[in-house]
């Protein structure tokens, strides 16, 4: 075991009589050690009861013969610092997290490695830790939460975005807004849609990360206590057989995971999260995977934010499960690859599967809600090295409008909400991106408020920051090289006319090339928003965009 090192032997007796001081008995050091990265705050309610669940894995920990210890990481919440300066962390926890992960098994060597995540960040960066931690090693999903309800509708926390914008428009009054306020987040749990968490706990699943049908069971649901105890048993067959994420995880596994993204309209933060994890397997990946993948994978799912369902309504209709079953009978997913377990998916996916009886959140392939999956990667003269588009949000795939443009979200969520923002027109908020925020945030605020006007359908969104998985509309983000840098995106000026061209997969600024290059010559960069600290360290590293905003090695 490679925790030998430090539990035995002469030397050591000094780091058994510490470890003996956290109640480590003569019997563990004959154990395997295993970490738990424990991403808990009471801070949100996404990771809010990951205290409580983290007390059933070491249970189970410890029955299949394992010794944890648990340690924590940061958890930014995404939908308490949306349209706030606070967004510039969530995206950098993500390296914080995997960080904290690695150095925490390298620290102890420990032989085995748990994350426990819930909110969007927590999900990848404890999966990156993982993995770059060269153990045999799971993350394991909080759950969602259970669906607010109000006057006969369930609600998520995109509803309560979007009331935001019906209140600045006059559809809704203050206290329907406060009662929607009231009752969307009715306990623990992350976001109740197909939003950045539960797509990114779907395609851990898909990647063989996590137990299959695992991470679909809802953050209060009864079972989930029994699955995370069953989880350690899990593992512990793993670390017997030495059995490492870089042995599974393979390109074949990401296009699983893309294929899963791209049939239930998952969040495009999915395209950032599975290039940054590939790069942490060695396993290569790129944009136009994506493009490839989700043009042959129709979307066979019904969930919001742009459909119908909530993630708990899917947990009853079957689960992740289902929708792998499905996807794997119309030959969409490679059932051949290995998972956590040592078995093939597709062996897992027969394992999990169930369906109930009259489910109306997943459908066949052949029934497909529509024919190809939700994303769309752009490129173009404002985007050269691509742009991300989610196409499952929106029915429109031609916009031509002028651009009416913004260095900050801050300025564009004020237009809007003063009614300034015309149909037609095409919002461009841009020196957010990965270095120019830094952290590239997402745009949830602004865009809920553009819907809830009712301008979804009228007016496009371009960004080089990020969406949300709750995101829906024409809404076009990751652009990359970002304005920071000297994008073409920085070059855009109020009212030049721009094209989103999605069947062509085009994102173009109707402007001579001349022009595009006089305004280039002019272009003059930004000082950082930082000069020291983490922040100012982040901007100086990370990567763009069509990378995964991954750090530089």
């Amino acid at each position: 075991m490679r925790s030998d090192r430090i539990k035995k032997g002469l030397q050591q007796a000094p780091a058994r009589s510490m470890l003996r001081a956290v109640g480590v008995g003569d019997e563990d050091f004959g154990r395997p050690f295993v970490g738990i990265i424990n991403t808990f705050t009471d801070g949100m309610p996404c990771n809010f009861h990951l205290r409580d669940l983290a007390l059933h894995l070491k249970a189970g920990l410890r029955e299949a013969g394992l010794v944890p210890f648990e340690f924590g990481a940061p958890a930014i919440s995404d939908g308490i610092s949306m349209g706030t300066p606070g967004m510039r962390a969530s995206l950098i926890s993500r390296e914080v997290i995997a960080d904290s992960t690695e150095l925490v098994a390298q620290g102890y060597l420990y032989d085995g490695m748990v994350g426990l995540s819930a909110c969007d960040k927590t999900i990848p960066g404890t999966a990156m830790g993982v993995i770059r931690s060269g153990v045999p090693g799971m993350v394991l999903y909080g759950g969602t939460i259970a669906p607010g309800e109000w006057q006969g509708r369930k609600l998520t926390i995109v509803e309560v975005f979007e009331a935001v914008g019906q209140r600045a428009a006059g559809k809704i009054g203050d206290e329907e807004l406060l009662e929607i306020e009231r009752r969307a987040i009715p306990g623990p749990g992350a976001c109740g849609g197909q939003y950045t968490a539960n797509t990114m706990a779907m395609a851990l699943e898909a990647l063989g990360l996590s137990p299959v049908g695992y991470n679909a069971i809802p953050a209060v649901h009864p079972e989930k206590a029994r699955a995370t105890r069953e989880a350690g048993r899990i593992l512990a067959q793993a670390i017997e057989r030495d059995w490492k994420p870089q042995d599974f995880l393979t390109r074949k596994s990401f296009l699983n995971a893309i294929a899963a993204v791209a049939a239930t309209g998952g969040s495009t933060n999915a395209v950032l999260h599975l290039l940054a994890l590939a790069k942490e397997a060695g396993v290569e990946l790129s944009l136009d995977d994506f493009d490839q993948v989700s043009r042959k994978t129709p979307v066979i799912a019904d969930l919001r934010p742009w459909g119908t369902y909530t993630a708990w309504e899917l947990y009853e209709a079957g689960g992740t499960a289902l929708v792998f079953k499905r996807l794997l009978e119309a030959g969409l997913l490679y059932g051949e690859e290995k998972t956590l377990t040592g078995r093939t998916l597709a062996e897992e996916v027969e394992k999990a599967f169930r369906e109930a009886e009259g489910q109306k959140v997943v459908f066949p392939v052949e029934k497909a809600l529509k024919p190809h999956g939700g994303l769309v990667i752009l490129r173009g003269n404002l985007a050269p090295r691509g742009a991300v588009l989610k196409l499952a949000g929106t029915e429109r795939t031609y916009f031509e409008g002028p651009a009416r443009v913004f260095d900050s979200e801050e300025a564009a969520m004020e237009k809007v909400l003063k009614g300034e923002i015309r149909p037609g027109d095409v919002v461009v908020i841009r020196y957010v991106g990965p270095k120019g925020a830094p952290g590239m945030p997402e745009m949830l605020s602004v865009t809920s408020a553009i819907v809830g006007e009712g301008l979804g359908p009228e007016v496009a969104l371009l960004t080089d920051g990020r969406f949300s998985g709750g995101t829906r509309g024409l809404m076009v983000g990751h652009i990359a090289p970002e304005a920071f840098v000297g994008g073409p995106i920085a070059l855009l000026e109020e009212g030049d006319r721009v094209r989103i061209d999605v069947e062509n997969r085009l994102l173009e600024v109707l402007l001579p090339e001349e022009e595009l290059q006089r305004r280039q010559a002019r272009w003059q960069p930004r000082p950082p928003a930082f000069t020291h600290g983490l922040f100012a360290r982040y901007a100086r590293l990370v990567r763009q965009a069509d990378e995964g905003a991954i750090l530089e090695d």
